[in-house]
């Protein structure tokens, strides 16, 4: 994995016994270029939380899906819409509605594993 690609986390949360506290800040301390989307907004260790993509300062190479597959089908699609190129589905966050429309838009889909082992953080 290109460490330089810009991350977002989708589904992060204050609570740190939640998956998309632990893979947000993890991902910040492994030193990756990370920003947190969750619906709620906020702070999560002093970073805004966004409650969507369009909100974000710049637009992600990747998001990471850490939410129901519901959230997942409507964050690939605003994925979509802002030209994202790759998704990783967390497990028990994929969709497979979501799945296909973002194969059908061209975007690098993973959907099954997990994105920290995967690349070694955990």
């Amino acid at each position: 994995m290109d460490e330089n690609k810009k991350i977002a986390v989708i589904g992060v949360s204050d609570n740190c016994e939640k998956f998309g506290y632990k893979i947000f800040t993890d991902l910040c301390k492994a030193g990756f270029d990370v920003c947190a989307v969750g619906v709620r907004g906020g702070t999560v260790e002093g970073k805004t939380v966004y409650k969507c993509l369009k909100d974000l300062p710049s637009k992600p190479d990747l998001i990471i899906t850490v939410v129901p597959p519901v959230g997942t089908d409507k964050f690939v699609d605003e994925a979509i819409e802002l030209g994202i190129k790759e998704v990783w589905m967390q497990p028990g966050s994929k969709s497979a509605e979501a799945v296909e429309k973002a194969k059908n838009a061209g975007m690098k889909v993973t959907e099954h594993g997990c994105f920290m082992v995967a690349h070694g953080i955990w």
